[in-house]
């Protein structure tokens, strides 16, 4: 089993999650972590891959490193999303694997699930349906990577594991207006307006602003994996979400009360840009393995918005 005295190599360490999976485990007493930036490990070349992993020995891999954006950015770029992230997964999970590394986890996220779920989404619903066409380059590239690691486990019986996020926000987010998420992004419109002439305080955002989704801090999910990391389980696939669920119009509304109330917000009703009506995960596999999110919404989007405006000084 892993423990705090384990060796445990998170790949991504400079991301939003990456990084909070790191501040985690030193929190928690983990005494060897091992990490790589960029220039010192190419985690798309799998010569440099196997070699390090090779060399470092580690009992645990935490796969955080991945090619990311929001829906602007997967549409222009659908070639880099599921190139780089086929080729980060398949090096680290194969090399892991022919390490003898004990634990894996790879991260993805809830648009690997089919477009068309309105009920909360179960692990089992997975390649039941046709993906959002938006993202469907970083979700087959995330499909591939959790069947790769169910073979694995079935063929070698190995203990690696998938964890599912839902929308993720938090330090070290991507405040970029182009490639960022929707959350950041509103706070980010959102903060800029507030600084404009009363006359001129007007946020346009994308699609219609009816899209529900379910957000989560990124520390949630670090505790997440810090959890099941310890675990030996016997199933691939586990969801990890919140309870928080609303309308992007619903976050903007909320976020421009918080930021400044005389702030006007204005979609520009491309349904193009909606993505997927809901996406909410189905979270009671992640409740019988003894995980649930402590989240208080209120306070830890108090937390970002004033983490964000004082990054901004």
């Amino acid at each position: 089993m892993i423990n705090i005295n384990s060796k445990v190599f998170v790949a991504g360490h400079n991301g939003m999650l990456g990084s909070s999976i790191l501040r985690k485990l030193r929190n928690k007493g983990y005494k060897n972590i091992i990490i790589a930036n960029k220039k010192s490990l190419d985690l798309r070349d799998q010569n440099s891959v196997q070699k390090f992993i090779k060399k470092k020995k580690p009992d645990a891999v935490i796969i955080a490193a991945a090619k990311v954006g929001g829906i602007k950015a997967n549409i222009m770029y659908p070639a880099n999303f599921i190139n780089d992230n086929l080729q980060i997964q398949t090096n680290l999970i194969s090399s892991s694997h022919s390490c003898n590394v004990k634990k894996l986890i790879l991260f993805g996220s809830s648009c690997i699930y089919p477009k068309n779920l309105n009920e909360p989404i179960k692990e089992s619903q997975i390649m039941t349906g046709v993906l959002e066409e938006t993202n469907e380059s970083y979700a087959i590239a995330k499909i591939a990577g959790i069947k790769m690691i169910e073979a694995f486990n079935k063929q070698y019986k190995r203990n690696y594991i998938c964890l599912m996020p839902c929308n993720l926000f938090g330090p070290n987010d991507n405040y970029d207006l182009e490639n960022s998420h929707f959350l950041p992004a509103l706070i980010k419109k959102i903060s800029l307006a507030s600084k404009k002439n009363k006359k001129n305080k007007i946020v346009k955002l994308w699609g219609t602003g009816k899209p529900l989704r379910e957000v989560l801090h990124v520390d949630e999910v670090a505790d997440a994996c810090e959890f099941f990391l310890r675990k030996k389980i016997n199933k691939t696939l586990i969801n990890i979400g919140s309870t928080t669920e609303m309308t992007i119009k619903e976050y903007a509304d909320l976020i421009k009360k918080k930021i400044d109330p005389e702030v006007l917000i204005k979609f520009n009703n491309d349904k193009k840009l909606d993505g997927v009506m809901r996406k909410k995960l189905n979270l009671s596999l992640a409740s019988q393995h003894g995980w649930k999110t402590k989240m208080k919404f209120s306070n830890v989007i108090d937390k970002t918005i004033e983490e964000f405006e004082n990054s901004q000084r």
